[in-house]
């Protein structure tokens, strides 16, 4: 692409979350829960150590009693590829959203390409199907073919821009391989529901097949929530990773 039409495309395999602000503990669920039996004694919980209640947090997780799990916060700057963000913003309950946008600033050429690792095969039928690790010569098909692709939407962008035209008309050329940034603010609880759906992990009771783009952001978040809230984190696991 000439330099006439702007910066040459960025090309990126990986994804990045951030937790930017959190108000999250497990101490947060044992005094939620604890305010139906204790009344206002249950902010005496609120200086315990909640490790003396982690039979608490693993009979509330066993028996779904999901409340308690909403008494927090946290919130996370994402940067990821607009298909992700479309999956993604599919969860509603608990969630919240702000995301970058194409009408208010000039959209950055920096665009995603599966790394090496990125299994390209499908097999199988729908519902029962698995992802296959691709050949040499699929993985340079894919890369060569995404590079012109962006290439070739970027230039048609930029052309649009400097013959005046509004950026929220021109930005209809971009794919949606684009990278964008969002804040999400969750609770504890709809972060479980949302890894439930998209991760895939061994431990879980109902499985679930997400796409790989979209559970590289889902580990990223479940590693920082795991640091927050680690008794919760366990007993997610322990209980088959099915939100309370």
């Amino acid at each position: 692409m000439s330099d006439e039409v702007g910066t040459d495309p960025q090309f990126r395999s990986d994804v990045t979350v951030e937790l930017v602000r959190s108000a999250a503990a497990d101490s947060d669920v044992i005094w939620a829960a604890r305010v139906s039996t204790a009344g206002e004694q249950s902010l005496e919980e609120v200086r315990k150590d909640p490790a003396k209640s982690k039979g608490l947090i693993n009979f509330l997780m066993r028996d779904r009693h999901g409340t308690p799990f909403e008494h927090n916060s946290m919130t996370f700057f994402i940067s990821a590829p607009i298909f992700v963000f479309r999956e993604f913003q599919r969860h509603r309950s608990g969630w919240s959203y702000n995301e970058e946008s194409g009408r208010y600033r000039e959209l950055q050429p920096v665009f995603y390409v599966p790394g090496e690792e990125r299994k390209l095969v499908q097999q199988g039928r729908p519902g029962k199907y698995e992802f296959v690790d691709g050949t040499e010569k699929q993985h340079a098909v894919v890369t060569e073919q995404m590079a012109a692709s962006y290439q070739a939407s970027y230039r048609a962008y930029q052309e649009m821009l400097q013959a005046g035209v509004a950026r929220e008309v021109a930005r209809a050329v971009l794919p949606v391989g684009l990278f964008s940034s969002m804040y999400a603010t969750c609770n504890a609880r709809s972060l479980m529901h949302f890894l439930s759906l998209r991760t895939k992990d061994e431990r879980a009771t109902v499985p679930s097949f997400p796409q790989r783009e979209i559970e590289m952001v889902a580990e990223q978040m479940e590693a920082e929530w795991a640091a927050l809230m680690p008794l919760t984190h366990a007993a997610f696991n322990e209980h088959g990773r099915v939100a309370p």
